[in-house]
């Protein structure tokens, strides 16, 4: 595997980054993550697979995936072994206050994260405006992080407008299934999920299941059952007053000691600790947090 790393440039304290990257070889994220800040991933040529938040993605050259704060993603190689990207990282400060309080919702991204796929003939006014935006970064003549801000900006405006349309069918079966799955267990959460009666009731066998699931999403299925349910008593503990223990009954554990080990083993800190940290916090800054790892 050969890896080309550009300059990672910053901006704002660390408020906003952008990196080129060219790597050839196959290659993959070792775990599913997430951050704190929004994130663009713009694919300049070749083909990678993503994972965000239960669904799957098959991402083509001229492709942007945007990814709010706290949502689990993951990119691994497709069959071509040989990308070039682009990778942009923001917080929700950076922008001008008056871009993101007018009557056109940027931040966060309405549709959620996901894929934005432009038309062929807007790929390389997309693409300009980019590598427009790496130039500044390089460069840093007078004004250039104001020159950034209002390319990001133009940028995002783009986006939006084309989140509206129809997204693009995904192209492998097994992908499509994968995120039929994980789109179950986000809606029966509650319920007792083992990998055999899964793979029963989508006519896979489990140890087929069980590699495709960890190739895919970066989760063992185990793992990613706790982690949906987790998910939903975060949201709980920052948006009701219910006792610990009701909260982990309502989200499918037994054993109030079981929640909180693994409640602490995936977030770092105790429920209690994370409800008094967060409270302060709407369920919207916050939203689709699932686990936070470093990548």
């Amino acid at each position: 595997m050969v890896d080309n790393f550009g300059p990672k440039y910053y901006l704002e304290n660390e408020s906003f980054s952008m990196q080129f990257m060219r790597r050839k070889g196959y290659s993959s994220m070792p775990t599913s993550h997430a951050h704190a800040f929004y994130e663009l991933y713009y694919l300049r040529k070749g083909e990678r697979v993503y994972f965000i938040n239960g669904n799957v993605y098959t991402v083509k050259s001229g492709d942007i995936i945007v990814i709010n704060p706290h949502d689990v993603h993951r990119t691994t190689s497709s069959s071509v072994p040989e990308f070039e990207r682009i990778l942009i990282n923001f917080t929700h400060n950076f922008l001008e206050p008056g871009i993101l309080s007018s009557d056109l919702p940027l931040l966060p991204f309405q549709h959620g994260s996901q894929l934005i796929r432009f038309p062929v003939k807007e790929q390389p006014n997309t693409e300009q405006l980019i590598f427009e935006m790496l130039r500044e970064c390089k460069e840093k003549q007078a004004g250039h992080i104001f020159y950034v801000k209002a390319l990001l900006t133009k940028l995002l405006i783009r986006m939006y407008r084309q989140s509206f349309q129809a997204p693009p069918e995904n192209e492998h079966p097994m992908h499509e299934k994968i995120s039929e799955i994980a789109t179950y267990l986000h809606q029966h959460y509650l319920e007792e999920l083992t990998l055999k009666k899964i793979a029963e009731r989508f006519y896979i066998s489990p140890s087929y299941l069980s590699r495709t699931f960890k190739k895919v999403t970066g989760f063992y299925f185990s793992e990613y059952v706790q982690a949906v349910r987790l998910r939903e008593a975060r949201r709980q503990l920052i948006e009701s007053d219910e006792k610990v223990l009701t909260i982990a009954g309502n989200v499918g554990f037994h054993s109030i000691a079981h929640f909180n080990k693994t409640f602490k083993k995936m977030t770092g800190v105790s429920p209690i600790q994370f409800r008094k940290q967060n409270k302060h916090l709407s369920y919207e800054e916050q939203k689709s947090y699932l686990l936070n790892r470093d990548s």
